[in-house]
């Protein structure tokens, strides 16, 4: 239930992230504040194609590709769905290791913001946008740690002991 509550928490901060400013570069008194998929298109516009790359999957792919992963680890021990208790596992381990590279984006804009302190030459300041993707990556991997992973392997076992019985059952008739 926890896992729920956190991963639908994550889901509905993830739209104010991506919609909110996540920094505001000034440059010479003229910028204006960006937003993930805003920074992405100009990075890849003014030829940064590999940055804007790694601004897209930190900051968009892995948080979506994390929240999908934790609502079908969800549905699998919610509905009790008769998936291999290995696949489900590996989804487990992907959302649990890829969830630590959303905080590679934070990282940047942190650097940015210390590093980038020129007086009235250039200004860059973190936006509300940033604070909402914090939340969500930290959320998200709140979501992970209280996910019990051994419910998988439950599911798994009840089944296979409902099959041992219906087998028995059928030896007797």
């Amino acid at each position: 239930m926890l896992t729920w509550a956190l991963t639908i928490t994550g889901a509905l901060l993830l739209i104010p992230a991506n919609i909110l400013p996540v920094m505001t570069v000034i440059y010479l008194g003229a910028g204006e504040p960006s937003t993930i998929v805003g920074g992405t298109l100009e990075l890849y516009q003014n030829g940064l194609w590999g940055i804007a790359l790694i601004v897209f999957v930190a900051s968009v792919a892995v948080p979506v590709m994390k929240l999908v992963g934790l609502v079908i680890l969800c549905l699998i021990v919610q509905w009790r769905l008769d998936v291999a208790p290995r696949q489900a596992m590996r989804i487990y381990r992907v959302v649990n290791a890829i969830g630590r590279w959303s905080l590679l984006d934070l990282f940047m804009i942190s650097i940015l913001v210390a590093l980038v302190d020129m007086g009235a030459i250039a200004e860059v300041a973190a936006g509300a946008g940033s604070t909402a993707f914090a939340t969500v990556v930290v959320v998200t991997m709140f979501a992970v740690r209280a996910f019990d992973p051994r419910l998988i392997w439950d599911i798994y076992e009840e089944k296979m002991a409902a099959v041992d019985s219906k087998a028995r059952d059928e030896e007797r008739e």
